[in-house]
């Protein structure tokens, strides 16, 4: 009898497709009665290690204004320190996805975790030195910090695609997504208060020694679906049999297919082969510009939003780091909603495209509210202000789950990394063009304004630029 239902189960499988095992009579009660739930203990360590990643992103800007303080540091000059990070972060993206493609991503993001940690805590100790040193010390180390992160979000498409069927990945990307704001409502108001009563070093040193700890937590935990002692048979069916790509971690796997490559000389998964067809994509190319334009909207409120509520709004910094996490908060919430809308209009019918681009399109049109902030005077409005612009950003944050969709199987680390070069190439150009905006006017205005046009930009590369979202497929070259 069982083997029956097994012939029957795989003649409907191979009729209809990857996935329509869940649509049959059988598929949830026998095929998948039972599996377990490894996959939520997997997108959960996602979202720790990442709200810690952005803490570490945000520390300077918590401590940013009591350094401007007591290191005498220009605008402009702030403006290059903030950028440091994202220079090093976009050029070590490329070999960080090769790291993650060569060696997978439990080893290379346990390492990124260590580093980042340990560079984060250095930074404390630039306080004792003489003020030049200290800036260009500070510098260095914000780059190394940039290099070593540059593996996590690759890290995490892999993961996504590695562990969650199609119609969850969106739900499990915006998870992983939305810790960005969930590190600021957790991370801020706790680093505010360390900053005022200790001083703002020994921020870094807190941080520092959390991020080595999670490092522990992280090896315990991640494996591939099929070594996973959490993951049973079952589930490991369901997520296969439903689109998720279970041996991209598998390390013997791996190798075999390193091989085959070799001996066939197909250079087409490798180098420069992959990089050409990846821009000459009209989806791609609009899915990475894209994702510059909301990673704009990211880096103004990880560098400069506490020190426009200092400076501009004239709170005091420990008043700033609680203020800071109420955007934070409808961000989160707004990332949650926008993974969980998505998905569940893939499951009622609507097509991936539909699905994804909805929620961003809405967004980031609720983001570009934060233009209003220029025209009113009260603190709690323009909190409120920011408020509904970051909730906005949150739905829009999709990029990850469209980049898991798309993204080819023979280069799924590499691509993640081209496209997470473009997004934090934003990480360079806003400090600075905010910090000269802010210089030149004497005010935030223009700052804003230029954030909200990303924002509009990023809604046109969606709606006329990228199509159809689909899974790439890399063009063989003969041997």
């Amino acid at each position: 009898m069982e083997n029956g239902v097994q012939r029957a189960r795989e003649a409907i499988a191979q009729k209809n497709g990857p996935g329509s095992m869940a649509a049959t009579p059988d598929g949830i009660a026998g095929g998948y009665a039972g599996r377990s739930r490894a996959r939520f203990l997997i997108v959960f360590m996602l979202f720790l290690v990442t709200t810690v990643n952005y803490a570490d992103r945000a520390t300077l800007s918590i401590t940013g204004s009591s350094i401007q303080h007591s290191l005498g540091v220009s605008p402009v000059a702030m403006g290059y320190i903030f950028s440091s990070f994202a220079w090093a972060y976009v050029i070590a993206q490329i070999p960080g996805g090769w790291l993650l493609d060569r060696f997978g991503s439990k080893r290379v993001y346990a390492c990124s975790i260590f580093f980042w940690s340990v560079l984060t805590a250095l930074q404390g100790f630039v306080a004792s030195l003489p003020v030049g040193i200290a800036i260009v010390t500070l510098f260095a180390l914000r780059f190394l910090v940039g290099a070593a992160e540059a593996p996590a979000f690759p890290g995490n498409s892999r993961l996504t695609a590695t562990w969650f069927p199609t119609a969850e990945r969106g739900t499990a990307s915006a998870i992983f997504n939305s810790s960005q704001y969930f590190a600021a409502v957790l991370f801020t108001p706790i680093m505010g208060w360390i900053t005022h009563e200790y001083g703002w070093p020994n921020v870094y040193f807190a941080m520092g020694a959390l991020g080595v700890v999670i490092t522990g937590i992280w090896l315990k935990t991640i494996y591939a679906p099929r070594q996973h002692p959490l993951a049973n048979d079952a589930e490991v069916r369901y997520i296969a049999d439903n689109g998720a790509m279970v041996d991209l971690e598998d390390k013997q796997l791996a190798k075999e297919r390193r091989a085959a490559q070799a001996h066939a000389k197909d250079t087409s998964t490798h180098g420069r082969a992959v990089f050409a067809q990846l821009l000459k994509s009209r989806m791609m190319l609009g899915v990475f510009i894209a994702q510059y334009c909301i990673t704009t909207l990211t880096y103004f409120f990880l560098t400069w939003f506490p020190i426009y509520l200092v400076q501009e709004r004239h709170m005091s910094i420990l008043k700033a780091g609680f203020v800071a996490s109420i955007p934070a908060i409808a961000g989160f919430l707004g990332g949650v909603l926008g993974g969980v809308v998505s998905d569940r209009m893939m499951k009622r019918g609507f097509s991936t495209s539909t699905a994804r681009k909805v929620p961003i399109v809405v967004g980031l049109l609720l983001s570009t509210c934060m233009i209003a902030c220029n025209y009113v005077d009260n603190q709690w409005l323009v909190v409120g202000i920011m408020a509904a612009a970051f909730f906005g950003k949150g739905i829009g944050a999709l990029g990850w789950a469209v980049v898991s969709d798309t993204a080819p199987k023979e280069a799924s680390g590499l691509c993640a990394a081209l496209f997470n070069t473009f997004g934090n190439t934003a990480g360079i150009t806003t400090p600075i063009v905010i910090g000269y905006l802010v210089q030149g006017t004497g005010s935030f205005a223009a700052a804003l304004v230029f954030v909200s046009a990303n924002a509009l930009i990023a809604i046109v590369c969606y709606l006329f630029v990228v199509g159809k979202i689909q899974r790439f497929e890399l063009k063989k070259r003969a041997a």
